[in-house]
């Protein structure tokens, strides 16, 4: 595939790794560098390519010249990656977004910045993907839902119509939502469970009919005091 725009990857673990190797492989970008936060610097460089400071990045490559993209998991409940992919933004930074060549993305799905798609999601019509939203393989969107910002989906997720996925929150390897429902913001859905009704905000949901855990989604994902 020809190389036309420049892509600066930040992270440095193996998301930015995954981030690397689909972008080279299968994006009209050129990856040119990684970059993170000063004292994460590192003398080991991956692939051979430099790392920069985040801090100073602006004043290394003017937003006009290349695009970053926010190579972060859904660590302290996806607060990292919202936390760079803002400041990355106030920079005045296009975040790159990936559609792998192998996924069904129906012509009017609406795709936000920093949004990864792994291959064989099937993504149907008029879904409205937000911001910085990581889609890993193998998921099932269904018509007209909304995926909020921030939000981070596992593999072979099934999400019925007309749904809404709350800002934040982490969907577990094959959970399941009955149509019509809406996820509260920051919750956390258990692996293999099956929401059969809306939640609210804050909530750990796991079984089948899933129901609230009495932990919070804050302390299941040990969510630290400056992100809450």
């Amino acid at each position: 595939m020809e190389k036309q725009k420049k892509l600066i990857i930040v992270g440095l673990g193996e998301t930015a790794e995954i981030a690397y190797e689909y972008f080279t492989y299968d994006s009209p970008y050129e990856v040119i560098g990684f970059s993170v936060n000063k004292e994460f610097l590192t003398e080991n460089n991956p692939y051979g390519l430099p790392v920069y400071p985040f801090e100073e990045l602006e004043n290394l490559f003017p937003p006009s010249e290349v695009d970053v993209y926010v190579a972060v998991s859904y660590v302290q409940l996806n607060r990292v990656r919202k936390k760079m992919f803002l400041e990355a933004k106030a920079k005045g930074y296009t975040c790159a977004s990936y559609i792998s060549s192998k996924a069904f993305v129906w012509r009017n799905v609406q795709v936000g910045e920093n949004v990864f798609i792994f291959e064989n999601n099937v993504i149907q019509h008029h879904v409205k993907l937000g911001d910085n939203i990581i889609l890993w393989s193998g998921n099932h969107i269904g018509h007209r839902t909304e995926i909020q910002d921030h939000v981070y989906i596992s593999s072979h997720v099934v999400i019925s119509g007309f749904c809404v996925i709350g800002e934040s929150s982490f969907l577990g390897v094959n959970s399941t939502f009955n149509d019509n429902i809406t996820l509260g913001k920051d919750n956390i859905v258990g692996s293999g469970s099956l929401i059969v009704k809306n939640s609210e905000d804050g909530k750990l949901l796991v079984g089948s009919p899933a129901r609230p855990s009495s932990k919070t989604s804050y302390e299941a994902f040990q969510v630290s005091e400056e992100y809450l």
